[in-house]
């Protein structure tokens, strides 16, 4: 495996699996950031939506506007999902692969994030922001950590 290929982060969430499961796929625009970074729309009033199903899409609609992320391509609740990862700037027939797993953990679950297959997008893509591959998978690992620790307090204060 290429190791400049992907990033994996991890987080622990103090409720069970398929609860921690159900946060990530059900209540994805609660605990999803905003701002541009996080967000196609930016600072617009933008919604993201997860269809929970195997073949489901994960989009982001404002507006009149969407944009679809990805597809979910294996669904086995409250354990695994995997989905296709596309990026606003990807043309047609580019995508990455982001893969987690919710694994029981002492009191609560483990929540392992894999996003990977950097390797078929080319070095001068935008979406790499002109940084060289260490440097953008390490700063893609910070952003999915943010996102995950969002994920993580969003379960802690859920009623």
């Amino acid at each position: 495996m290429n190791p400049q290929d992907r990033v994996r982060v991890e987080t622990f969430v103090r409720v069970a699996p398929a609860d921690a499961f159900a946060v990530f796929t059900e209540e994805i625009d609660r605990w999803w950031r905003r701002g541009i970074a996080y967000r196609i729309a930016g600072r617009e009033p933008g919604t993201l939506h997860m269809e929970t199903r195997l073949g489901g899409r994960i989009f982001e609609a404002w507006g009149s506007g969407a944009h679809e992320v990805g597809t979910i391509t294996a669904w086995d609740p409250p354990s695994h999902l995997t989905f296709e990862w596309r990026s606003v700037t990807f043309v047609p027939g580019e995508s990455t692969t982001v893969e987690l797993w919710f694994d029981p953990h002492h009191d609560g679950t483990r929540v392992t994030l894999e996003h990977r297959a950097w390797s078929t997008i080319r070095p001068d893509h935008p979406v790499r922001h002109a940084k060289p591959p260490a440097e953008f998978l390490a700063d893609l690992g910070m952003w999915w950590a943010r996102l995950l620790t969002s994920l993580r307090e969003h379960a802690a204060n859920r009623e």
